[in-house]
């Protein structure tokens, strides 16, 4: 739950006034133009970014209040992209992600369980040997999401999930995130830019213009010509999908 959240760099305030409840299981995407503060409503959320003004809470307690390893058992922050030095093999990384339930120096059976079923979803078996600096962007994401999965947690939070996926893998990321808010009772969060995939899979879009919320609502509410053009200044017609879900053709 976000109360009256602010953040400032440098002077300049790119977070005003945020507030926003959040209750699993739910899928939210968070949208926006660049410099809107999206990742940094997520980076506040993820208990990254300190030094915000108001109160970002978690499970009752202020989220840089938890301790850092019970934090990690309920929330997965998923980056853009994992830069990494040594030459992990994409098994390796995702088995990264279950350093929270660690309870000695050997991974236990239910490690490499939780490993596999994660990169089983996410179709990144076929490179689990390869090191992760030879993969594609995509291919990165991938094995980046497959990690957070492995870690079990209550509540995902993704930062542009699908930013270097080819279309199929695209649709089969959103298709994981809504089928495991169902299945799991997940609360999944992801900043996104491309609206017609928020619109198909997303309960509700947190819509943001200059650090400031301007529309929290189903994507039914959230995606018109008129607020399309008030907050990315592009004019847009709006058509309906035969699920009844908002399509958008940019362009006069």
């Amino acid at each position: 739950m976000l109360e009256n959240v602010g953040k400032t760099y440098n002077g300049t305030p790119v977070l005003a006034g945020i507030n926003a409840g959040f209750t699993a299981p739910e899928l939210v995407a968070i949208a926006g133009p660049n410099g809107a503060g999206k990742s940094t409503m997520l980076g506040i959320m993820s208990g990254l970014r300190g030094e915000y003004e108001g109160r970002c809470v978690y499970g009752g307690t202020e989220v840089v209040r938890w301790r850092k390893r019970l934090f990690a058992r309920e929330v997965s922050f998923v980056p853009q992209n994992l830069r990494l030095e040594f030459p992990f093999t994409a098994e390796e990384v995702v088995l990264m992600g279950r350093t929270a339930h660690e309870n000695g120096l050997f991974e236990s059976p239910d490690d490499f369980e939780a490993v596999e079923h994660a990169m089983r979803i996410t179709d990144t078996l076929a490179f689990r040997k390869r090191d992760f600096r030879s993969l594609s962007g995509g291919e990165k994401q991938r094995v980046i999401l497959a990690a957070a999965l492995a870690q079990e947690p209550r509540t995902l939070l993704l930062d542009e999930p699908t930013t270097f996926l080819d279309i199929r893998h695209q649709l089969a990321i959103y298709e994981l995130l809504r089928e495991l808010c169902r299945t799991r009772g997940l609360l999944i969060v992801a900043v996104t830019h491309d609206l017609n995939l928020a619109a198909a899979y997303a309960d509700r879009i947190v819509m943001l213009k200059r650090g400031r919320i301007v529309i929290d609502a189903p994507p039914e509410r959230v995606i018109s010509a008129k607020i399309i053009a008030d907050v990315f200044g592009v004019a847009a017609e709006i058509s309906h999908t035969r699920a009844g879900r908002p399509w958008i053709v940019y362009g006069s």
